[in-house]
């Protein structure tokens, strides 16, 4: 029988890296929660013993039902009836499934019926969801809202909130508006305060993923005659209590099986989460940065999908007389394929650790004080984690992309057929690098890790690592590449201009994440080498090859020439 996480033995090897030991303990307290809950680990095995059993009950899901229910939701989609959505029959299966098998408040206490797992496993179970059906991902991984409202909100809420999420509800963060896409500080939403103290929203949001959730955390203009991000408020809007109608379900290119809705909120009623003032300042970020790691899961899984489905077909497929892949310029890609995928999911993971450390510590910082030494570690892996998400998002959903293209590529005039799923999978990844912020945005958040030199020190510490000594080419290499990164980022500060900065931004960006992730790749690589150890060397020839052209571009360019790039 097949099942996504036994069969790729690449997730067995990232859940059992060395830093989860520490950040198991920490989110189970040093195991104190076994004394109240039966089903809590006495222990770190007993741990990732329960991770396991859940991963596998995940990847058999995926295997059997949600991907083969995908090309039907494809085709079906959700319809738009009454002013509500109606899920496609088999993504309601889909749910079905997954709420019978307690897929749902994966992160969340197990005080509130949830399974208190670290962001690491719950990246490994989007990771294989969407590798099923990228669409019916959205869906699912949206409870990853729930997080932003148990750091916001009040314990009156968590006891309302948290275990209805628990027991399956769906949610939705409802930030997009017709004059507010990426710039979430032109949100007009209006929230007027009540007598009673609750609060009504008008206005309308679009482009809204699983717009008809039975949970939203929106964002709305809650101080009157503001107008810009200090007078946005986040709110909790309960699909029982009405006042909100879906006017349409937008017809998209790819990821069918997800609604993304335009909403009309009339005197809707809602509830405040967290502070006024601070929507989008703090809630908004705590959203994004979780949404953009889920987006990582997503391309990652979808890369994953890309490559099995190119390595069938050229296998299967018989040319001249023997299967393509047997010729160089199909191998090659195949090789590229898997060397990005291998690269996407080492960056994907790294992040997520980072994440959960600081995460973890936030939360501990709710319960009681911290020391100064815990307090330095939050605030290192709270930096590196926010140095991290744009990489990985902006790296993962290019690669998701590159992958897919290659997959129809190798598929030749069958893949740009309906029959192949690699048709679904190049339109689903199109939006990868667009929703939750663009690959253009993820440099904007990223480019300054590089001039404060961030990713530097990250590298030399990666650098420091002792590596196998049958990668010393590749290690050799990783240390050119980062002389030239160092001589690109000298060249463009030396200018003193921050619009040069800006110009070169996504050169800069993009030379340090293809020496981070070879670092990565071959510290995987290093461990194991078997699994490994091809993509380690193919990815860090790929990075080479970008990171020197990047740094000829930049070091050969005349400053002056920059106003050639000016819109035409």
């Amino acid at each position: 029988m097949a099942n996504y996480f036994n069969d790729n033995k690449a997730l067995r090897y990232h859940l059992h890296h060395p830093l989860m030991e520490k950040i198991v303990r920490m989110k189970e307290r040093d195991y104190t929660e076994s004394e109240q809950f039966d089903y809590a680990p006495h222990n770190y095995e007993d741990a990732m013993d329960s991770y396991e059993k859940v991963l596998e009950i995940t990847g058999e899901i995926c295997a059997e039902t949600i991907a083969p229910n995908a090309e039907a939701v494809d085709k079906e989609g959700p319809h738009h009836a009454n002013g509500r959505v109606e899920y496609a029959s088999k993504t309601r299966e889909n749910i079905d499934v997954a709420r019978k098998a307690g897929l749902f408040g994966v992160s969340m206490p197990r005080r509130f019926g949830g399974l208190n797992f670290p962001n690491t496993t719950f990246s490994m179970m989007s990771e294989m969801i969407a590798q099923a059906d990228a669409g019916f991902q959205n869906i699912w991984s949206l409870q990853s809202c729930i997080d932003t409202l148990y750091e916001a909100g009040t314990e009156e809420q968590f006891e309302r909130y948290i275990p209805r999420v628990c027991a399956g509800e769906t949610m939705s963060m409802d930030l997009t508006e017709p004059d507010a896409g990426s710039d979430l500080q032109s949100v007009m939403l209006k929230a007027t305060e009540a007598e009673d103290g609750t609060w009504r929203l008008n206005g309308v949001k679009r482009f809204i993923t699983n717009g008809d959730s039975d949970l939203h955390l929106v964002l709305a203009r809650s101080e009157e005659g503001s107008k810009d991000g200090r007078g946005l408020s986040m709110f909790i809007y309960d699909k029982r209590n009405g006042g909100v109608t879906v006017r349409r379900i937008e017809d998209k290119m790819g990821i069918h099986g997800s609604p993304t809705c335009e909403l009309v909120f009339k005197n809707a009623k809602a509830e405040l989460c967290g502070s006024r003032r601070f929507g989008l300042i703090k809630y908004v970020m705590s959203l994004m940065n979780g949404a953009r790691l889920g987006i990582t899961a997503q391309s990652v899984g979808l890369s994953q999908a890309a490559y099995n489905e190119a390595v069938d077909y050229a296998a299967s497929r018989q040319q001249f007389g023997k299967a393509i892949n047997q010729f160089p310029a199909v191998a090659e890609m195949i090789a590229n394929i898997k060397a990005r995928l291998d690269a996407s999911r080492a960056i994907l993971y790294e992040t997520a650790r980072f994440v959960d450390i600081y995460k973890i510590w936030e939360q501990i910082a709710r319960e009681r004080a911290l020391t100064l030494e815990e307090k330095q570690e939050m605030k290192k892996y709270n930096r590196l984690a926010d140095a991290f998400t744009p990489l990985a998002k902006g790296f993962t959903s290019e690669y998701a992309n590159y992958n897919a293209y290659d997959c129809i590529q190798i598929h030749g005039g069958s893949g740009f057929m309906r029959d192949y799923t690699c048709e679904r999978l190049y339109r689903d990844a199109r939006i990868m690098n667009i929703y939750e912020g663009t690959t253009q945005l993820q440099v904007v958040a990223a480019i300054r890790y590089v001039t404060t030199g961030a990713y530097l020190a990250q590298i030399r510490e990666y650098a420091a690592k002792q590596y196998a000594e049958e990668l010393s080419q590749q290690v050799e290499k990783l240390h050119g590449m980062t002389e030239m990164y160092e001589q690109a980022v000298e060249a463009v500060k030396a200018v003193n201009d921050p619009e040069y900065v800006t110009f070169h931004a996504r050169r800069l960006v993009e030379m340090a994440g293809h020496i981070i992730m070879g670092y990565l790749l071959v510290g995987d690589a290093t461990n194991e080498p078997e699994l490994f150890g091809n993509s380690a060397k193919v990815y860090v020839n790929l990075g080479e090859a970008e990171v020197t052209r990047h740094h000829k571009f930049i070091t050969s360019l005349n400053p002056a020439d920059v106003a050639a790039y000016s819109a035409q």
